[in-house]
């Protein structure tokens, strides 16, 4: 389920916190870079587009690594987790390729279309779907655990 704090914006909620303030924190980043993405798909600014996307691919590179130093600090099997990750990062970059295209021209049902699926994504498949998956682990130790 996708909360939104304005008008087409997805906001992080307690509810969303994996255990983790370091996690949590990426979280809020992340949510925060989709929310600039589908912002510059509805301007129709592909230059605005191609630069956030390049900045949440890099930043999503930075936090899986995180998450996987997480994975071994609290003995969490992340080999599953890995695949549906590089997934991930697959259909990003399959996004991007689709949007960057069409050089800001897309017509009103692919806007909604790429900005509902980039919200449930980083909600429904990656925090709650993939990372949620290690809370019980993470819950186990100190909020303020840093990975090894």
């Amino acid at each position: 389920m996708v909360t939104w704090k304005r008008q087409g914006s997805i906001a992080w909620t307690k509810r969303l916190s994996v255990g983790n303030a370091l996690i949590d924190a990426e979280h809020r980043n992340l949510i925060s870079m989709v929310n600039d993405v589908v912002c510059a798909i509805r301007a129709n600014d592909c230059s605005a587009l191609s630069e956030a996307l390049r900045q949440l691919e890099d930043w999503l590179c930075v936090h899986f690594a995180n998450k996987e130093k997480f994975a071994r600090t609290v003995n969490f099997d992340f080999t599953q987790h890995k695949l549906a990750q590089t997934h991930l990062l697959k259909e990003l970059q399959y996004l991007r390729d689709e949007l960057t295209v069409e050089d800001g021209i897309w017509p009103e049902g692919a806007v909604k279309h790429y900005s509902h699926s980039l919200k449930k994504w980083v909600i429904d498949d990656h925090i709650i779907k993939l990372d949620m998956l290690m809370k019980p682990l993470l819950q186990s130790h100190d909020f303020n655990l840093m990975p090894n």
